[in-house]
């Protein structure tokens, strides 16, 4: 892939919570013909997820998570999501683990990749 990208520039817009950069690339499509293209990424650094199943209940478990974007877009709800964290420079057993006692209230027994 890396014979397919060429970056042309790159600019932080921002370096907050969060780094947010535009690029300017060049990128090689299918058909030979280079096309220049302007992206944005925001990097929040690594995290980790789970989908814990309880099989007493026979279901997994999910939590409410308040989220600003989609709040100013009218959905004012919290939305339903898969337990998930930044690593924080934490392996991501430990990440995951301590995220699912905050914010699902679980101890975790077994975590399997």
């Amino acid at each position: 892939m890396e014979d397919r990208v060429r970056i042309r520039s790159e600019e932080v817009l921002s370096d907050d919570w969060a780094v947010l950069k535009k690029t300017v690339l060049d990128y090689r499509r299918r058909d030979g013909r280079w096309e220049t293209q302007i992206r944005q990424t925001y990097d929040r650094g690594d995290g980790a997820v789970i989908l814990p199943f309880d099989p007493q209940r026979s279901t997994v478990l999910l939590v409410r998570q308040f989220r600003y974007p989609a709040y100013v877009t009218g959905h004012r709800e919290p939305l339903i999501e898969a337990c998930a964290g930044l690593l924080d420079e934490n392996d991501p057993e430990t990440c995951i683990r301590k995220e699912a006692e905050e914010e699902l209230g679980y101890r975790l027994k077994d975590v399997e990749r």
